[in-house]
């Protein structure tokens, strides 16, 4: 049996934060909302951990992503600005009449392409919702990474600041997609696939920091597990209604994966 349709935030924004996002709900300012309540939440943490409050690479994936769509070429962009367009389109319809009953061709209608132009993109519907442009960023940042900084240690900041930056820059889309990541069994399930591809792209970054072989098995069994933690700590704070700090459970999620070392 279907469930309720997934609808965007507004009345799915958690009750916790529901007092600080008080109308206007004007989409421009819900991310900077969202900002300022995870940069007070940082603080918050950070006075009870005692780690520095300033923290200096805050800004690192948003402004990564800004450098990267900078560096684009015309047709590269005009490709991206289709991809966003139809993402756009898609989570409008799925707010409206929810996923099983949006189809391609009505995705396509409201993006003002052809249906052959979404499949082109998106070969599954699922995938649509599942992907988005900071893939890339995150390879990048951890790049950027200390050398000596542990493997585990590298991925959860790239985790952390990736997350960060997706709830201020696209707070909405981050919501829908995790209800549907709970609702819909066939979007849960193409997740798996969505990883793979996250993981194969910053194993990669590892093995270069290494000088290791990309398709060592211990590596990319490393990388796989810290991501699919990463899927189950997403699907449980979307279980449990975004009434839980992600960053907290995150954190949770890491310490119990411990000191998993790729070197071990």
């Amino acid at each position: 049996m279907s469930r309720d349709p997934v609808r965007l935030p507004g009345a799915d924004v958690p009750r916790a934060l529901a007092p600080r996002l008080a109308a206007p709900r004007n989409p421009r300012t819900l991310a900077p909302r969202l900002a300022a309540l995870r940069s007070a939440a940082f603080r918050m943490r950070s006075r009870r951990t005692g780690v520095p409050d300033n923290d200096p690479m805050d800004a690192t994936p948003h402004t990564r992503l800004g450098e990267h769509h900078a560096g684009l070429s015309l047709r590269e962009r005009k490709k991206l600005r289709t991809r966003v367009a139809i993402r756009r389109a898609t989570y409008r319809l799925i707010a409206r009449a929810g996923y099983e009953a949006t189809t391609v061709e009505q995705i396509a209608e409201a993006a003002e392409v052809s249906p052959s132009t979404v499949s082109r993109y998106f070969p599954v519907k699922e995938d649509i919702v599942l992907t988005d442009e900071y893939d890339q960023v995150m390879a990048d940042v951890l790049r950027a990474r200390p050398a000596d900084e542990p493997a585990l240690a590298s991925l959860r900041f790239v985790i952390v600041e990736g997350l960060r930056s997706m709830l201020r820059d696209q707070p909405e889309e981050v919501y829908a997609r995790t209800r549907l990541m709970v609702d819909v069994p066939s979007v849960r399930a193409r997740t798996t696939e969505s990883l793979s591809a996250t993981a194969r792209l910053l194993t990669r970054v590892l093995a270069e920091r290494t000088d290791r072989d990309p398709a060592e098995l211990e590596l990319r069994l490393f990388v796989t597990t810290v991501l699919t933690a990463l899927r189950e700590v997403t699907v449980y704070w979307g279980e449990r209604g975004f009434q839980d700090d992600v960053f907290d459970l995150v954190d949770r999620g890491m310490a119990v994966l411990g000191d998993l070392d790729p070197d071990a």
